[in-house]
């Protein structure tokens, strides 16, 4: 059991049936009061952020998340295939689950898989993929007006914004948070 008043960012725990990251907290503690906790929490199965309010003393059960390094083999279809490159095991989880990294995995990318008593919650990436850029519009010379950005599309399928002097073919850093351009390769 962990008290409240000791939460740290990247904390786990589980509080009603539900297991949770703790992504912030913020203690208040006013003259003739109890101390509200209250905590900026990612739901770890459904990937939802919300505010936990307790008070000041209150326990909640620690969470060992189980974090393992994997690689992505192919997609079977409606789900995606894992192997741990110690064991040789595989696991699938399913699209529906990974809507969001599909964008940035290609095959054999290694990967954080993590998981809680058997359950797997989901694929942690890393901040930064290379990716190559597959399609990409041209140039025209003097169009900064607005911004000096184009449409591009990688080999993924992710359509993102790229600056002009990105030709096709080349690869490009993305940032895997928000799916943005963040440099050449």
């Amino acid at each position: 059991m962990i008290i409240v008043n000791d939460l740290k960012p990247g904390t786990t725990f589980e509080n009603e049936n539900n297991i949770y990251v703790v992504l912030d907290l913020q203690l208040n503690k006013t003259a003739m009061r109890q101390m509200i906790v209250k905590v900026k929490v990612r739901n770890l199965r459904t990937g939802v952020i919300n505010e936990l309010t307790f008070t000041g003393g209150d326990k909640v059960e620690q969470a060992h998340v189980e974090k393992r390094q994997m690689q992505y083999l192919y997609d079977s279809g409606d789900a995606l295939v894992f192997m741990d490159n110690d064991t040789y095991d595989q696991i699938e989880i399913g699209k529906d689950r990974l809507e969001w990294e599909m964008k940035f995995l290609k095959e054999n990318d290694m990967v954080t898989v993590t998981s809680y008593e058997g359950e797997i919650l989901g694929v942690a990436l890393p901040d930064k993929v290379a990716l190559k850029v597959v399609e990409c519009e041209p140039a025209v010379k003097g169009d900064t007006a607005t911004s000096a950005s184009k449409n591009a599309k990688v080999e993924t399928g992710l359509e993102l914004r790229v600056p002009l002097f990105i030709n096709q073919d080349e690869m490009i850093l993305v940032n895997t948070a928000d799916g943005k351009y963040s440099g050449r390769a």
